[in-house]
C-alpha cells in the first residue's frame, strides 16, 4: 500500500479556489482528503459542514489526519471596523487559534498554512525584486497583519510540537470577476498563481520530505515579465515547477475557456 493510500489530508476551505485546486490534484494522486468549509465543494473521501467558530466539529475534523492544509480565511480587508472585528478577528485569528489547537491535541505533525502576499505589498510597488522571505514586511492593512500573525503561530507551532509548518505567501488566483484587474496591473500578472499550479504545490507540500521545523515560502506561477517574489526556494524544498502564466487556467480572463 502506498504512502498515498494511508494518509488522510484535511483542508479547510475545501469549497473555495484554492481549496478546490489542492483537494482535485491530492485525489487524482491517491491521497484521501477530508474537506472542511461552509458549504459543499467537491465529493471527497469526507466532508464536514461548519465554520471556524465551532472548535468541536474541527476537533471532529482533525481526527486521523496526518497533514492539515488550512485555506479557512476571510480572504481580503472588509471596509470599515465592523469588518476587522466582525469577520478577520472570529475567522483569520480566533478561527486560527481553533485549528491549531484541535491540530496540537491530535498530533497533527504536518500544518500548512495559506498566508499572503499582501504581506510585502509596498515592496512589490515601490521596493527590490524579487522579494525574499529575509527582507522586512511591508503590510497593505488589517488583513495582511492578520497573516502574519499566522505566520508567528506556525512558527510557534512547529518549535512547541515539534512538527513540520510550512507557511506559504501566495500570489493570486483569482476568483470569478476578478479578470479586469489583472488585465490593468501588469504586476498582478506576475503575481498570477494558476489553480493548476496552485494544485500541483499543494500536493507537494504533502508528498515532499520536508525537515521538521518552520518553513516560510513564496508560490506563484511563471512571471511574465519578472519575478515580484522568490519562489526558487519552494522549488527546492519541494520538488515543486510552476508550468502556468497568466492567464491559463483563469475561469473568465479573455480567451480562456
Amino acid at each position: 500500500m502506498s504512502k498515498a493510500d494511508t494518509d488522510l489530508v484535511l483542508i479547510t476551505g475545501s469549497s473555495g479556489r484554492l481549496g478546490t485546486a489542492a483537494a482535485q490534484a491530492l485525489m487524482a494522486a491517491g491521497h484521501l482528503v477530508r474537506g472542511f468549509d461552509l458549504r459543499p465543494g467537491l465529493p471527497l473521501s469526507h466532508f464536514i459542514q461548519g465554520n471556524l467558530s465551532q472548535p468541536e466539529l474541527l476537533q471532529e475534523a482533525v481526527q486521523g489526519v496526518s497533514t492539515l492544509i488550512h485555506l479557512a480565511a476571510t480572504p481580503d480587508d472588509v471596509e470599515g471596523p465592523e469588518g476587522f472585528l466582525g469577520d478577520l478577528v472570529p475567522n483569520n485569528i480566533i478561527g486560527l487559534y481553533h485549528v491549531l489547537e484541535a491540530a496540537r491535541t491530535s498530533g497533527v505533525r504536518r500544518v500548512i498554512l495559506a498566508s499572503s502576499g499582501q504581506v510585502n505589498w509596498r515592496q512589490q510597488y515601490h521596493g527590490a525584486l524579487p522579494i525574499t522571505t529575509q527582507d522586512p514586511v511591508t503590510p497593505r492593512h488589517w488583513y495582511a497583519a492578520t497573516k502574519m500573525f499566522m505566520e508567528s503561530a506556525g512558527f510557534s507551532y512547529a518549535q512547541n510540537c515539534g512538527a513540520t509548518v510550512i507557511a506559504i505567501r501566495l500570489g493570486w488566483c483569482p476568483r470569478r470577476g476578478q479578470a479586469d484587474d489583472f488585465l490593468r496591473n501588469e504586476t498582478a500578472q506576475d503575481l498570477y498563481f494558476s489553480p493548476g499550479d496552485a494544485g500541483r504545490f499543494f500536493q507537494r507540500t504533502v508528498e515532499a520530505d520536508v525537515p521538521q521545523g518552520f518553513h516560510l515560502l513564496y508560490a506563484t506561477s511563471r512571471p511574465i515579465r519578472r519575478p515580484i517574489f522568490d519562489i526558487l526556494p519552494a522549488q527546492a524544498l519541494l520538488g515543486w515547477k510552476p508550468m502556468d502564466q497568466w492567464p491559463t487556467g483563469a475561469e473568465d480572463a479573455p480567451g480562456v475557456s
